[in-house]
């Protein structure tokens, strides 16, 4: 599998009113690019920093990067969507306690005249098993990202080890690959959150469209961890655990549920 393109640098992205009002209390968290780019922080973080007087800190990138730094002690909260990773970083000692936060879905998306003939199945892993029988082009993130196991998931389900010129690894974030994706007439898995801003973004030059939806195995499970601070001494405890619970709260996971943008509601609270 040839590395088309170098991974991303680090990029650090500040809330939209991180420290307004805030001094030098805030928090850093780690967070996935779909949680950001969608919104969703933008929404939740303004209202977190006038209860409480905390700002925040949001360090967007994948969620095995995202991990990655918080094992670092280089971040005092995970919002990250990878169960199994995430179980592991809390069994390791390295997080206090993994809490459910919310929800939405992946999507199969690909050229509008999609040559695989996967429109409308119901089976992600039929998808792409279709597209590996054509070795139609497939744009992979291969950045350890929470989409990037996922795919890889799928492909395993599949029974297929995808390799080849058709399967190309690019080593970017997931609108990088989007618009790749765009550019090469190839499918590829992606969020619905990252999907909808990256099509309403590109208007009449889009050049992809939703192929496959609706199978359980595309859920999109997003967690929330505190970082321990018994591995990492330096964590803002109190204020990383005031910012879970806020997010955890009822009032939280309303607003989480009624947040809209491009016609659709983004994620679904599942705070228990």
């Amino acid at each position: 599998m040839k590395r088309l393109v170098p991974a991303v640098a680090v990029l650090l992205f500040l809330s939209s009113s991180a420290y307004v009002g805030a001094g030098p209390r805030f928090i850093t968290v780690a967070s996935t690019t779909s949680t950001y780019n969608s919104g969703l922080f933008g929404y939740l973080h303004p209202v977190f920093t006038r209860e409480t007087g905390i700002g925040v800190r949001v360090v967007a990138k994948g969620t095995g990067a995202s991990l990655r730094l918080a094992k670092e002690c280089n971040a005092d909260v995970l919002v990250v969507h990878a169960k199994a990773r995430e179980e592991a970083f809390v069994a390791g000692g390295y997080g206090v306690k993994r809490f459910d936060l919310m929800y939405n879905d992946f999507v199969i998306v690909g050229p509008p005249n999609d040559p695989a003939g996967v429109k409308g199945l119901k089976s992600a892993s039929d998808a792409f098993k279709k597209i590996a029988a054509l070795q139609a082009t497939f744009a992979s993130r291969e950045d350890n990202s929470g989409t990037n196991i996922k795919e890889l998931a799928i492909w395993k389900r599949a029974g297929i080890k995808p390799r080849g010129g058709w399967y190309k690894s690019l080593g970017q974030s997931m609108g990088a690959t989007l618009r790749v994706a765009g550019e090469m007439s190839s499918y590829t898995l992606t969020d619905r959150g990252t999907w909808l801003a990256f099509k309403e973004k590109m208007g009449k030059r889009l050049r992809l469209a939703i192929l496959t939806e609706g199978d359980p195995v595309l859920f999109n499970q997003y967690g929330i961890i505190e970082v321990n601070p018994e591995k990492c001494p330096h964590v803002k405890r109190d204020l990383a655990q005031t910012y879970v619970e806020w997010m955890l709260s009822k009032k939280t996971q309303r607003l989480i549920g009624t947040y809209r943008k491009f016609g659709e509601v983004l994620f679904h609270p599942s705070a228990r």
